[in-house]
């Protein structure tokens, strides 16, 4: 039985300005590493895919850790849990900032990766204290928010990094953390939890953070160093396995982690196929133009150093930043499908381009524009509209799903753009050649136009409850 959860309240403009700049201390966090990656690859002596690898041990971790976060904040409430979760996360951005070698800066990457799950709680808190309508728009300003902090976290980096070291670049938005984490234990009004006499559900949330961590770990691997065939099968029948105990655990326990029921929507499924395959392509995308900005002028690159790199990367934050704002409105008045559809028809032919006109910066600096923009609008218009087809109970599970398939996808588009890149390294040199940038390209450009299909196989259904709008 679940406890009934009165009409929607109103949140006062302290508490979502509260909200709002954690959110924007989260993304500049998460995203410093993005301008600085190919100057921590000179320092530490990393190839692309181990680069990657330092990129990706947030995401492994946020893919793990989101799904159990919405569900604790189902059950519990979203502000307690955001609170906890955000005491990890400043413990992380402190260890970060005082790692000594790479192994610690991974401890505090993985540990700031707890930042994922503050998204669904977020939307808990959102979904509770206001009504259905408004609170589309209200996702969108959030993640708005976070991919704003993304803005500011690329901008800053390069001074950051080169004027004072990158162990700087986690300790100022730690710090701001803190602060927003203290001003919404002041301010954010307790939100009750949504079912007070359920269980949590244990063995569902430890097979399925096992199946995701398997995935994650076993995706880096095997686009970086390469596995022997004999272990890339055996992660193949542990995750299956794991998968499958998870599925049947969830069948049969009485309060489920994940309402298998809920999942098997074609609103719930159909968002996270489409999520999943819109950010692979964009996740190809931010790790290839990077890359290719930091390869010298000699070697068909245009020789940026950090700061350069986080500059030319700032239009393409401040789009991703709109986008995420504009897909929770578009949604409302279009519905997902049509954003969708547009985003991905913008990404593919954007791409598809850039295979063949990389030769300027401004030109990946359009692209990177309009490729952030795409994605954004797309990923937001599906969990807006997933978020509030379900009931306020689930909101948190629900919208955590569609977070870690962003993730999920992020990931694995970088993965595979890093194994592009060093699969086609210069034998002398061990510089990716320029044909594997064009390679790249035009394979996440087909990722893109992947999406379409996928828009097309589920054109009978709809991915929303928005009323009176034809898909």
């Amino acid at each position: 039985m679940s406890e009934a959860v009165g009409p929607p309240g109103r949140l006062g403009k302290a508490p979502i300005a509260a909200l709002g700049i954690l959110a924007l201390a989260l993304g500049a966090l998460q995203s410093v590493l993005d301008p600085a990656l190919p100057l921590l690859q000179r320092e530490l002596g990393l190839s692309p895919s181990e680069g990657a690898l330092v990129g990706n041990t947030l995401l492994v971790t946020g893919a793990v850790v989101a799904p159990v976060a919405g569900k604790l904040g189902d059950r519990y409430g979203g502000r307690r849990v955001l609170l906890r979760l955000m005491a990890v996360v400043s413990a992380g951005g402190v260890l970060a900032s005082l790692a000594p070698n790479l192994p610690v800066l991974l401890l505090g990457q993985v540990m700031q990766g707890v930042m994922v799950g503050a998204l669904p709680l977020s939307f808990i808190l959102v979904r509770k204290n206001l009504p259905a309508a408004r609170s589309q728009a209200a996702i969108g300003l959030v993640l708005a928010l976070f991919t704003g902090g993304g803005m500011v976290g690329t901008l800053f980096a390069g001074p950051v990094a080169e004027g004072l070291s990158w162990h700087w670049m986690f300790a100022l938005p730690t710090a701001v953390i803190i602060v927003a984490t203290l001003a919404v234990l002041r301010l954010m009004p307790h939100d009750p939890p949504a079912r007070a006499d359920s269980r949590i559900d244990w063995p569902g949330v430890l097979l399925l953070s096992g199946a995701l961590l398997t995935f994650m770990i076993g995706l880096v691997r095997v686009t970086g160093s390469g596995l022997p065939p004999l272990a890339v099968a055996g992660l193949v029948v542990l995750m299956a396995a794991l998968v499958t105990a998870w599925i049947l655990v969830e069948r049969r326990t009485a309060s489920p982690m994940v309402d298998l029921r809920m999942l098997a929507r074609p609103s719930m499924w159909h968002a996270c196929l489409l999520t999943l395959v819109v950010s692979s392509g964009f996740g190809m995308t931010a790790l290839l133009i990077p890359q290719l900005l930091a390869m010298p002028e000699q070697a068909h690159g245009f020789g940026a150093d950090t700061t350069d790199i986080g500059l030319l990367l700032l239009p393409g934050a401040i789009a991703g930043s709109l986008a995420d704002s504009v897909g929770g409105l578009a949604t409302r008045r279009f519905g997902p499908r049509v954003v969708v559809v547009a985003g991905s028809l913008v990404a593919a032919a954007t791409l598809f381009a850039l295979a063949s006109l990389h030769s300027s910066s401004w030109q990946l600096v359009l692209a990177k524009a309009l490729t952030a923009f795409a994605a954004g609008v797309g990923t937001t218009a599906l969990l807006a509209g997933a978020a509030t087809d379900v009931g306020a109970e689930d909101t948190g599970i629900a919208t955590s799903l569609l977070v870690v398939t962003r993730v999920i996808g992020v990931a694995v588009g970088a993965q595979i753009g890093a194994s592009i890149l060093d699969s086609g390294a210069d034998a002398v040199t061990g510089l990716p050649a320029e044909s594997a940038f064009v390679t790249g390209f035009t394979v996440a450009g087909l990722v893109a136009a992947v999406a379409l299909l996928a828009v097309r196989l589920t054109k009978n259904r709809t991915t929303t409850s928005h009323k009176g709008v034809r898909a």
